[in-house]
């Protein structure tokens, strides 16, 4: 049977999380700490690990780095409160597979952990396979078959955000043509590159052409390069990104703007693998793999003739849609910490206090500039935070610095004004329950959502029944209307 360590100081946790795994099969043991943990996986290694982050002694993190060190394969799914999103952002910068937010459902617990057995085993194969030669040559850059880490740059815990990352992984696998559409700002170059990084190309370049930005003449250039003397200015011969790019990946961004001419013969490329550079009649030949990205309806350019309809097929053997942030608001809190981290970092700043109001609300926004749009608030927090306080006030993000910016997306007067109390708008803010704000979210999705609580359910990221439990004691306490 496959084997799943869980570790938790809460014996509870312990026997809530075994009992679900054991009742879909697998064969369980737990520990209550870090040092037990490592001494279990040291006398039989588990096909996986289940920890929470925060315990005494040694926490999630420490064991997770400890790990690491002995066992570069073994997959390690952590468990983050709310509270502790930041730390679980850094656990898969360690090296985590993935992530699960209390509380829970066992369905989302049981598919995390099938995923992470299935991409262990996979990991532990091809590192068999390179290290038993079999006349096969190290991968480049010593990423061998992709290391298996792409897919965690596609931040979020909602169920969306997980079939996104699923579909990621069956992708990398196959080396055909992809075509990734969505809105723009949702992230289809951080999918693009999720891909190249899951696939067996990772060890080799990704290589991005926006192809919005160029002209046709300067775009053929950057493609397929050009001979000394080819046009006026060209000085020397120049490599295109298709040479550069050789056993690598390359992401044609904007596929849709690229002019008739100019499909042609990208066509040819992806047909026969060959092309010429400008001014030259020397055929190259390439081993590329080519992503493309579009926030246009490009079946409805092909209907207009404005795009080749064999080219559209050749581009979209595989399609991908990236969600757009408003159908996964649940994974907000996750990204903020990310964005708020990294800019931080960057800054050399330390990590400011995010109060719950000011995750709450931007967790109702519909973000029309989608992650995009996020990452640059988040930015102007990190940077704004700070004034007008006295040196020994702790820098602090609050609903009232970040209600200001929210002004292009679905969120209403009022429905700001639910959040936003007098004092808080005035930059008091005495911290709500997490609860009443849980509470007042889930019913104005209700509302807005007509009172369909599958499409509620999965606007929020959470199951069905969590959500049917959580009105039914609402209900009870008389805090919600009983026509919810």
């Amino acid at each position: 049977m496959t084997s799943v360590l869980v570790v938790d100081d809460k014996e509870m946790m312990r026997d809530s999380v075994g009992g679900t795994l054991r009742r879909a099969g697998f064969a369980v043991v737990t520990a209550p700490d870090g040092s037990a943990a490592l001494d279990m996986v040291a006398q039989k290694r588990p096909d996986a690990l289940v920890t929470d982050l925060r315990m005494p002694g040694m926490t999630g993190l420490e064991l997770l780095e400890r790990l690491r060190k002995v066992d570069e394969e073994l997959p390690v799914l952590v468990m983050t409160a709310f509270g502790t999103i930041e730390t679980a952002v850094r656990a898969l910068k360690l090296g985590a597979f993935d992530y699960l937010t209390k509380p829970f459902e066992g369905d989302e617990l049981v598919i995390a952990v099938k995923r992470a057995v299935k991409h262990g085993r996979l990991r532990r194969e091809n590192a068999l396979l390179r290290a038993g030669g079999a006349g096969e040559p190290p991968a480049r850059g010593g990423a061998g078959s992709g290391g298996g880490r792409g897919a965690q740059r596609l931040i979020g815990a909602s169920p969306v955000m997980a079939q996104l990352r699923e579909q990621v992984r069956t992708i990398a696998a196959s080396g055909g043509g992809v075509l990734i559409t969505g809105e723009s700002g949702a992230g289809k170059e951080v999918v693009a590159r999720a891909i190249h990084e899951e696939s067996p190309r990772a060890g080799g370049a990704f290589l991005a052409v926006n192809c919005a930005a160029l002209s046709e003449s300067l775009l053929e250039s950057e493609l397929f390069g050009h001979e000394r003397g080819a046009f006026t200015g060209a000085d020397r011969t120049r490599k295109g990104r298709f040479e550069l790019a050789d056993s690598g990946t390359l992401l044609l961004d904007e596929i849709s703007e690229i002019a008739p001419g100019l499909q042609a013969k990208l066509l040819r490329v992806l047909q026969e693998r060959a092309f010429e550079r400008v001014g030259s009649s020397v055929t190259i030949g390439v081993d590329v793999r080519v992503l493309a990205t579009s926030n246009r309806d490009l079946p409805g350019e092909v209907r207009k003739g404005a795009f080749r309809h064999d080219l559209f097929f050749r581009v979209n053997v595989l399609p991908l849609a990236v969600p757009p942030l408003r159908e996964r608001l649940a994974d907000v809190p996750a990204l903020v910490g990310h964005f708020v981290g990294e800019v931080c970092r960057r800054e050399g700043r330390a990590i400011p206090q995010i109060d719950a109001e000011a995750l709450a609300l931007l967790s109702i926004y519909a973000w029309p500039g989608n992650v995009r749009e996020l990452q640059n608030v988040c930015e102007r927090a990190v940077v704004l935070c700070g004034m007008g306080r006295s040196p020994d006030e702790p820098r602090r993000i609050s609903a009232g610095l970040v209600a200001p910016w929210l002004t292009g997306g679905d969120i209403t007067a009022t429905h700001q004004g639910m959040l936003l109390e007098p004092k808080l708008r005035a930059g008091v803010g005495d911290v709500r329950p997490l609860e009443d704000l849980e509470r007042e979210i889930i019913v104005e999705a209700l509302r807005r959502l007509g009172g369909h609580r599958q499409k509620t359910a999965k606007a929020l990221g959470i199951g069905v029944r969590t959500l049917g439990l959580k009105l039914k004691k609402w209900k009870e306490l008389q805090l919600v209307e009983e026509a919810l």
